[in-house]
């Protein structure tokens, strides 16, 4: 049986590929309907949030490491907090054709434990630091 920490960071694996792949509809998955991140509050609206900074965005990869998972965080086995690295390579298409956008910083995703597996329930990324063109980021 795999651990729960498994679980999550199976999760976190599953968001970056729907981020690179543009799978909205896996994307939307992965987050419970009130969530909230990227700014936006519930997941229509995350969903929708990300596909504009990367629908129309070339090729991006997000590379995840040092994950910390906490699970049951105040005595309540269905929740959870994972802190994870990411660097995130963007680069342009169309008329931004040559630019890019990287940025460095961690992934900070408050978890619960639903009957189709764990969800986030809020999820926060703070830069600490980038380098490129922020226009490499286009909607779609």
């Amino acid at each position: 049986m795999t651990s729960d920490r498994d679980q999550i960071i199976e999760r976190l694996a599953d968001i970056a590929t729907a981020l690179d792949t543009r799978d909205w509809a896996g994307l939307r998955e992965l987050f419970t309907e009130s969530a909230s991140g990227y700014g936006a509050a519930g997941r229509e609206q995350i969903v929708r949030t990300v596909r504009d900074h990367l629908g129309g965005c070339g090729p991006s990869q997000h590379l995840l490491g040092n994950h910390r998972v906490q699970v049951a965080l105040d005595g309540d086995e269905d929740r959870a907090r994972s802190l994870t690295y990411a660097r995130v390579l963007h680069l342009g298409t169309g008329d931004q054709a040559g630019l890019s956008y990287e940025c460095f910083g961690e992934y900070s995703d408050l978890w619960t434990r639903t009957p189709e597996g764990w969800r986030i329930v809020s999820r926060r990324f703070r830069i600490d630091f980038d380098r490129g063109d922020f226009r490499t980021l286009q909607p779609g």
